[in-house]
């Protein structure tokens, strides 16, 4: 564990948010179907523990976050991985309920912590440019998903005690790998011109790109919960549903350097714009979508919007945010995620009982449309201000 290393590798970054990931989506789709039908809890109840585990996730985003910029951001990491990695470990002996809800909320914790640590690792990294490095992370993260949710499904057949253990070896990799390549001690001169905390116009804008991000991760948790309702519905097949993810998975796994190629071509904020344009305009093509082929369709845009605009806005609130701030703007980057997922799929519930399908598409559009014009009017403005100062 060499002291003098000054940053974390990027192939670190890459396989602590791959194992990290992998982990959480090993648990995700488990929850509910564990919940019901082994433990004869409602499902109500595991709603209720998926809504805990969000909550846990959440604050420990700010924890993280908190820790990094105020205690050691190695140590942060690690307390982070041992506070999911025990609570999994005691899950392979003790799994029934109440002790299952109550591992999950100190996983969630956890998880929320280290995502935020990772992330904050990441925009400490100088020799490479902020942009390549959280794209990276965001190839790790999808690469992590798309393993932990398509090994769930197999090892669900052998048993809810091999998904455990298999969940357990990811946390204990991770800790590893954190003990080896992040005990280092972060440069906090990146970024001369926003020593300090960050400016009052910077603030602002990096709140209007949380909400923002909260309003796409809402709209993107429906199609994790109601839109397989939804495609069942309408007479499609559940597996048909899964493949869905696995194109979202790969394409983003072979797409993201081509767009990362093609993004460095443009400005940050231009390429987070045209991204997120296209990734809310997939919503629209859902309120009329009828067949399997035009869920696939909408898919497709969805993936391409999302790669080319979501890896970068880590990168661009890192660039707006101050150097004895990074960990607390990352960290309400995160929660901004975490927030959107947990109320996501209750607010679709609740729109879909009360009105329909379309209503609840047409709804989630415009309320990205709104965030997203928020965003660039804002970021518009301090340009300008900006031109005028020269």
């Amino acid at each position: 564990m060499g002291k003098t290393k000054q940053e974390v590798s990027l192939m670190g970054i890459l396989a602590a948010t791959l194992l990290l990931n992998a982990a959480a989506a090993c648990m995700w789709p488990l929850t509910t179907v564990y919940m019901h039908n082994q433990l004869h809890q409602t499902l109500a109840l595991a709603g209720v523990a998926l809504l805990g585990m969000s909550l846990c996730m959440i604050f420990g985003n700010w924890f993280g976050g908190w820790l990094f910029d105020h205690w050691s951001p190695f140590w942060s990491g690690i307390v982070g991985t041992l506070c999911s990695m025990v609570p999994m470990t005691l899950l392979i002996f003790f799994h029934g309920w109440p002790v299952f809800g109550i591992m999950l909320l100190f996983i969630g914790l956890g998880d929320g912590i280290v995502m935020t640590v990772v992330n904050s690792f990441a925009a400490t990294v100088t020799t490479i440019s902020s942009r390549k490095v959280f794209n990276y992370l965001y190839i790790g993260m999808n690469l992590g998903v798309v393993i932990g949710t398509l090994m769930v499904g197999y090892l669900m057949a052998h048993g809810v005690v091999l998904v455990f253990s298999v969940a357990a070896i990811f946390y204990l990799v991770l800790l590893l790998i954190l003990l080896f390549d992040f005990n280092v001690q972060p440069v906090t001169t990146k970024l001369e011109h926003t020593q300090g905390p960050a400016k009052p116009a910077h603030l602002k804008l990096i709140w209007l790109i949380a909400l923002m991000v909260f309003c796409l991760y809402l709209s993107y948790s429906l199609w994790e919960s109601v839109i397989s309702v939804h495609m069942t519905n309408l007479g499609i097949s559940f597996e048909k549903y899964s493949l869905l993810w696995t194109l979202n998975g790969l394409m983003i796994v072979f797409g993201q350097p081509l767009a990362n190629r093609l993004g460095a071509n443009f400005k940050l904020s231009t390429q987070i714009y045209a991204g997120t344009l296209v990734f809310v305009l997939s919503f629209l093509i859902l309120v009329f979508a009828k067949s399997y082929a035009t869920f696939v369709i909408t898919m497709i845009i969805l993936t391409v919007g999302e790669m080319t605009g979501f890896p970068g806005i880590p990168a661009w609130i890192d660039s707006l945010a101050g150097n004895n701030d990074k960990g607390k703007y990352q960290g309400i980057y995160n929660m901004a995620i975490s927030f959107g997922r947990a109320v996501g799929p209750l607010y679709g519930g609740l729109l879909i009982e009360y009105g329909s399908y379309r209503s609840l598409f047409w709804s989630v559009t415009t309320i990205m449309l709104l965030s997203l014009a928020a965003v660039v009017w804002h970021n518009q403005r301090i340009q300008h201000r900006r031109i005028k100062q020269d």
